[in-house]
């Protein structure tokens, strides 16, 4: 039994795939493959859990079956590719498709991540510059202010009220936040709390946008590799649906796979949520749905997606910098002129 609090890694998922891929090709037993998998494992929770799909496997289990038990872990997608591929005897290849989706998917994260570091680096260091000011040095220089007789500017006066009540109540103010953080992600816990702030967030003009061709990227590739897998697309549509972690994408996907199970086609089914699913997206898979090239259409809309979503994010990135910059530009002036304006009122006093 491994840790309840264990989780794979999307990494860890892509070199599992990639490093069964590799020996499973070169002729390699499937509980070979997982024991050298093993020994190169570090002890603790991730061993344990090969050592339980060796001891599976070696009993005769399908290596699918016995991932099934830990499907907390590796998810209905990853899975089902290697279902198939057992069944199909394209193993290998499965694998490697899977190593290949799993890859681009990491890939794709640390691109959305990597936009944003910089933008929250200003915005911690703005904070931690201010936060500094204001505990800090400004409690130092406050009694020279208070002993001058002469009355101090409204910005001055701002600062200290904003110092002093920071000061006295602080550590309340980072319990209120704290808590309010604690009980916003309990409450998100309940599905249809989480399923509004899926939506509200498709609804934020700029985020909305990423958040859809983030997962246009996903479902895309999804879809592709499991009917390359040989899925058939009303399981490919069920399995996508179940790896999906936004709510209102993964009802849609889940209707989707309903109403293409009674022979409507996918293309239309999806274009009846066009906020969700772009005219672009709809046409082009009525268009490999037409063909017969429903998994190569798929796969060139997923490079097609990552490109827009690759723009949007430096478009952000780029919009967010110097709204960020003038922002700590404005509290390191507001800072700099309630302390300067009192020495400069006090020096223009004094040779007045």
């Amino acid at each position: 039994m491994t840790n309840p609090f264990f989780r794979l890694s999307l990494k860890q998922k892509m070199f599992f795939a990639r490093h069964m891929a590799i020996m499973t090709r070169a002729g390699m037993r499937v509980v070979d493959v997982i024991k050298t998998m093993k020994r190169q494992a570090p002890s603790g929770s991730y061993g344990k859990l090969l050592d339980d799909l060796a001891s599976d496997v070696k009993n005769g289990q399908f290596l699918a079956d016995s991932l099934a038990k830990h499907r907390g872990l590796f998810g209905d997608f990853f899975i089902n590719i290697i279902k198939v591929g057992e069944v199909s005897g394209t193993l290998a290849d499965n694998l490697e498709y899977l190593a290949d989706s799993l890859k681009k998917k990491h890939e794709l994260q640390s691109k959305v991540q990597g936009a944003l570091i910089y933008p929250v680096i200003i915005l911690i260091s703005t904070l931690g510059m201010a936060g500094g000011m204001m505990f800090f040095i400004f409690p130092k220089i406050l009694p020279i202010f208070k002993s001058l007789k002469v009355e101090l500017p409204l910005i001055t006066k701002i600062f200290i009220g904003i110092s002093n009540f920071l000061i006295n109540h602080g550590l309340f103010v980072l319990l209120i936040i704290a808590a309010g953080l604690i009980v916003g992600a309990l409450l998100l816990r309940i599905k249809i709390l989480r399923y509004g702030w899926h939506r509200a967030i498709l609804m934020i003009p700029f985020a909305g946008s990423m958040v859809r061709d983030y997962n246009m990227v996903n479902f895309s590739r999804s879809l592709a590799l499991l009917l390359k897998s040989g899925v058939k697309i009303v399981q490919a549509l069920e399995i996508t649906s179940s790896s999906t972690q936004n709510l209102v994408y993964k009802a849609q996907l889940k209707n989707a796979s309903i109403e293409v199970g009674k022979g409507e086609l996918a293309s239309k089914t999806l274009a009846k949520s066009s906020r969700l699913f772009p005219i672009t997206f709809t046409e082009m898979i009525g268009i490999g749905e037409e063909t017969g090239k429903l998994a190569e259409t798929a796969s060139y809309l997923s490079d097609y997606f990552e490109q827009e979503l690759d723009a949007s994010t430096k478009s952000f990135s780029d919009i967010l910098e110097p709204v960020l910059l003038l922002t700590m530009g404005g509290i390191v002036m507001f800072i700099a002129l309630s302390i300067i304006l009192p020495i400069y009122k006090v020096t223009t006093s004094v040779h007045g």
